[in-house]
């Protein structure tokens, strides 16, 4: 197959359309807004520093680490209880292995905050907290095949194949992905058949052919292309890595009972930090260690990736990072401050983060 010959159809912009993110434009040529110009990273500029020292003045309260432990804590015993260890004991314990290997749990916490923001309770948003979870974790096992990223260190850990075999490791993340659904289903209370058919519908779109899959195919047919632009790589990433944060922020808000307009808003505001969340995640790759990332670092370089560094530089993908920061955080400024604050500091800590 000639890569080169491949022709996609590109998203908008995320900061410049309220489409849906499975979205398909009817014309690839179509020219699409980008941030050609704009800069962020872990590594805190002083203008960046002050920046948030500016955000942790209005919201001087919230204890951003306190909220992480607690909240991470509640989502590692949720998904302990959501997928035991029985027959057949080789799966589960493959499963166990890397869905229970740690993480930040990002995801979980976006869902779970975001059903607060609208009003709903932690106890609604557990069992989509969970499920969205299970399917990072499920994209994490098959991302780090040989057939695919060939990976062998996940968080810290030798990843799920190098321990059970490449035929057990595939068919965990089959079995996370559809334990995702079963478990949101059947395990979320006091919210409506029609909400809770929504939220299915949401997550299956995410992990599909427009949006998890389509982002992975697309990322696979661009290794070694040499002409690739900015409105390309988003493309990769708004449908690799943004989409399951959408889908995150998404679940809560509808799981917490959130109004039409409100969904749209937390919408925005999950694909801006989605994106932020890819940006970072490149600039990480070329300027932490391997054991500072708890993951193969410089990995991308070596296969050849396109990636934001390789195509902006490295202060011009800060200065984007930080765009994508602001622009998220204004979403939120319709909403309750206290409520806000926990997706304030998660935003500002997907942009500062260093592993």
């Amino acid at each position: 197959m000639n890569r080169s010959a491949q022709v996609f159809s590109f998203l908008p912009h995320p900061l410049e359309n309220k489409l849906p993110i499975s979205f398909f434009s009817q014309n690839p040529t179509k020219k699409i807004t980008v941030f050609s110009s704009i800069s962020i990273s872990a590594i805190l500029t002083k203008e960046q520093e002050e920046d948030s020292k500016s955000i942790s003045q209005e919201i001087p309260t919230f204890n951003f680490k306190a909220y992480m432990v607690e909240k991470a804590s509640s989502v590692n015993r949720a998904l302990e209880n959501a997928v035991l260890l029985k027959e057949p004991l080789m799966i589960h314990e493959s499963m166990r292995y890397s869905l229970l290997a740690g993480g930040k749990r990002v995801r979980p916490m976006l869902c779970i905050a975001a059903c607060e923001l609208v009003g709903g309770e932690v106890s609604t948003a557990m069992p989509s907290a969970c499920a969205v979870e299970m399917i990072h974790t499920m994209s994490l096992i098959h991302d780090d095949l040989p057939c695919m990223d060939n990976d062998d260190l996940r968080r810290g850990k030798p990843t799920n194949h190098k321990v059970f075999g490449e035929n057990v490791a595939v068919l965990a993340g089959d079995a996370l992905l559809s334990l995702a659904f079963e478990h949101m289903a059947t395990a979320t209370k006091g919210v409506s058949s029609d909400r809770i058919v929504k939220m299915v519908g949401e997550l299956a779109k995410c992990v599909g052919s427009e949006g998890l899959v389509a982002g992975q195919i697309v990322d696979i047919f661009s290794e070694g292309l040499t002409d690739v632009e900015l409105e390309h790589l988003e493309y990769i990433h708004i449908h690799k890595t943004a989409v399951l944060l959408e889908a995150s922020v998404v679940l809560g808000a509808i799981s917490g009972g959130a109004k039409d307009e409100e969904i749209a808003k937390l919408r925005t505001f999950a694909r801006c930090i989605g994106l932020l969340f890819q940006v970072v995640d490149d600039i990480l790759d070329v300027t932490k260690s391997s054991q500072e990332l708890g993951k193969t670092a410089g990995k991308d370089l070596v296969t050849d990736k396109m990636t934001y560094p390789k195509l902006l530089g490295i202060e011009k993908s800060r200065e984007f990072a930080e765009e994508l920061n602001r622009e998220a955080r204004e979403q939120l400024s319709g909403f309750d401050p206290e409520k806000a604050a926990p997706l304030i500091a998660l935003s500002n800590y997907i942009a500062y983060r260093d592993n």
